[in-house]
């Protein structure tokens, strides 16, 4: 199918004066961007690697950007690193993926070479790159590998994946075809390019040839300063972001469209957006990291199916399978098995040699979340199994519990987990972020749920912990209670 940067050289001779990229420091047309990735893979090809994977330690900016494209084009892999993460946690990942060399800013360099000796400043690179050819001397073959990305597993440990060239440029057919985004797009890229989604924001955009304003860092005040300031069209966020963008309080009249991932919007809170936004345009999708896009849910669509996530993506299969593996009818609920060309190549082993895939025979593949559909077509999400809380041999799903808290006016944030129980074997604990009032809550919870669903044990914090893509942090909860830590409001 090719590579992520095929089209780079087309846009060039089309739109050679044309910004690629914007950021606060500097803009880059596509004449200088194609080049540059051409140097870097140029560069990279130089180096003679037989493992070809380039670790990437770096902030927002048009050097990480650059590296990751010209590993794509030179066939190298590009392996991000987050710059929160602590040094054991950065070895971890290190030993997984299994780096050539890492390139970070001065600064981590001088703090983490006695640890990682195959480091190099971006200094340093940069000066190396700019002393290659602007053109690509060796074209890569088709559909290698070229990013590997991490999750954490059920147990709090990295797992590794990898993903080939063709499943990005599949997803870009999704960029066009179920979000009507093509080259005139200005996309707002806000968050962390560690986080995937803001990742294959910014790339999908310059594969089509639109412009990225890429922040340094998120800001809901900058974020807003630049949507008002320059023609933004477009804007890839998560949830808490939308919520921080509300506390400003600031009404923007432009025209927008809003590609948001993560977790499901409450209706409050796109209720609320709406008047911020008022001419906004959403798309909120479901999909996972190794799966890339699943469904999509248009505000067309989302008024009167407000609680899917819509219907499958341009290219995707999607079915609900029972506990037998039989296909589940309209609203039976069944872990969901999806089909598609932008599935990741698999996992990557402890050792990092081989490659496990995620598929079937028959290249279904499931990250073991639960839902059905409706006989309209659209998807709905009940949870995630590995979340499921067994009380007592009953099936819960914290999602459901978590929609009904969330509409409490005192409740910002919640999240639910199942504590270990001698009797019941789980129950079901909430931690709240917000005002503290468990009665009120609980006395709320009974209105809408069962009374074996409402929380037995309440946790009330100030901020939650988040994992790298920017959610919640669940296991980091249940250490919380596990270790009594932290005081808790019994039923």
């Amino acid at each position: 199918m090719g590579n992520i940067t095929d089209s780079y050289e087309t846009l060039a001779k089309i739109f050679p004066n044309k910004i690629a990229i914007y950021t606060n420091h500097q803009q880059i047309n596509y004449k200088k961007w194609n080049e540059l990735v051409n140097q870097t893979a140029n560069w990279l090809d130089s180096l003679h690697s037989e493992n070809k994977t380039i670790g990437i330690l770096l902030p927002n900016g048009i050097p990480f950007l650059q590296l990751f494209a010209g590993a794509a084009k030179a066939g190298w892999i590009a392996v991000p690193y987050d710059l929160k993460w602590k040094t054991t946690e950065l070895e971890k990942r290190v030993k997984l993926s299994n780096p050539s060399i890492i390139v970070t800013t001065r600064e981590i360099y001088n703090r983490i070479i006695r640890d990682f000796p195959n480091a190099i400043s971006l200094d340093d690179s940069l000066r190396k790159i700019s002393r290659f050819e602007a053109n690509i001397i060796k074209h890569t073959q088709e559909n290698s590998p070229f990013y590997i990305g991490f999750t954490s597993g059920t147990t709090g440990n990295p797992k590794a994946f990898i993903r080939s060239q063709d499943s990005w440029v599949a997803s870009f057919d999704c960029n066009r075809i179920d979000f009507e985004i093509n080259e005139s797009e200005h996309v707002l890229i806000p968050g962390a390019l560690i986080h995937s989604h803001f990742l294959y924001g910014a790339i999908s955009t310059l594969y089509l040839g639109g412009t990225v304003y890429l922040l340094d860092k998120f800001s809901p005040i900058k974020g807003h300063s630049w949507i008002k300031s320059y023609p933004i069209t477009t804007m890839y966020v998560v949830p808490t972001m939308v919520e921080a963008f509300l506390k400003q309080g600031i009404q923007i009249n432009k025209s927008i469209k809003i590609l948001s991932s993560g977790a499901k919007w409450s209706e409050s809170s796109k209720m609320k957006i709406s008047i911020i936004f008022p001419n906004i345009t959403m798309y909120e999708f479901y999909g996972a990291s190794e799966m890339s896009f699943i469904t999509v849910l248009s505000d067309r669509d989302g008024m009167h199916k407000a609680a899917s996530v819509g219907k499958p993506c341009y290219g995707v299969e999607v079915q609900i399978r029972l506990q037998d593996q039989r296909l589940a009818k309209h609203n039976e609920i069944g872990k969901i098995y999806v089909r598609s060309g932008l599935i990741i190549d698999g996992y990557i082993d402890h050792d990092g040699k081989d490659v496990h895939s995620i598929r079937d025979e028959e290249g279904w593949a499931t990250v073991h979340d639960m839902g059905y559909f409706d006989e309209d077509g659209y998807l709905y999400i009940i949870g995630r199994e590995q979340n499921m809380i067994l009380y007592g041999g009953i099936n819960i799903f914290p999602e459901e519990i978590e929609k009904v808290i969330s509409l409490h006016p005192d409740v910002e944030e919640v999240a639910v987990i199942g504590l270990e129980d001698s009797y019941w074997g789980q129950v079901v604990v909430a931690v709240v972020k917000g005002k503290e009032n468990p009665l009120e809550i609980r006395k709320f919870c009974k209105k809408y749920l069962s009374s074996y669903k409402i929380p037995r044990k309440w946790l009330f914090l100030s901020e939650m912990p988040y994992t790298t893509s920017g959610k919640i942090a669940r296991a980091e909860l249940v250490k919380l209670f596990e270790n009594k830590e932290t005081k808790t409001s019994d039923e």
